[in-house]
């Protein structure tokens, strides 16, 4: 593993990010896609609970992650209904079909709560962060 030549020290994620870019350009993207890893943990968990006629709604349940946040999305273009399916609410001619509103949603935020309970969430983060790490030479204990 290559080891930078000045040491990187950090207290949070944007110091650990901007550490990242000094010794190799391409490590801010692995830490995109190790929150992406994160977050593929609650995609595999709600995109089968979507409804599905045809399949548009689930299958906008995707990894859109940042450097610096796990993010999951659901609908855009192809799907504009899904976050009437996932929050309910009033939709249709005079507002006539109805979907009870629920805050925390049906899928997304339901599938987090659980991977986030079951520790597999958190697990998957840290092991991300980790790899990334050590890929960029810093030694983790």
């Amino acid at each position: 593993a290559p080891v930078p030549d000045h040491p990187i020290r950090t207290s949070g994620l944007r110091e650990f990010r901007q550490g990242l870019k000094q010794p190799d350009s391409d490590l801010p993207k692995a830490l995109r896609l190790a929150f992406n890893d994160a977050a593929d943990i609650v995609v595999t968990d709600a995109r089968p609970r979507v409804p599905s006629r045809s399949g548009k709604a689930a299958s906008t349940v995707k990894a859109r992650s940042t450097q610096s946040a796990a993010r999951v999305v659901g609908g855009g273009n192809k799907a504009p209904y899904y976050p009437w399916l996932d929050f309910g609410g009033r939709v249709g001619r005079r507002k006539s079909v109805k979907r009870p509103f629920l805050p925390k949603g049906r899928y997304i935020y339901n599938a987090y709560f659980r991977a986030k309970a079951s520790g597999q969430f958190q697990d998957a983060l840290s092991n991300g962060l980790i790899q990334v790490a050590r890929t960029a030479g810093i030694e983790v204990t």
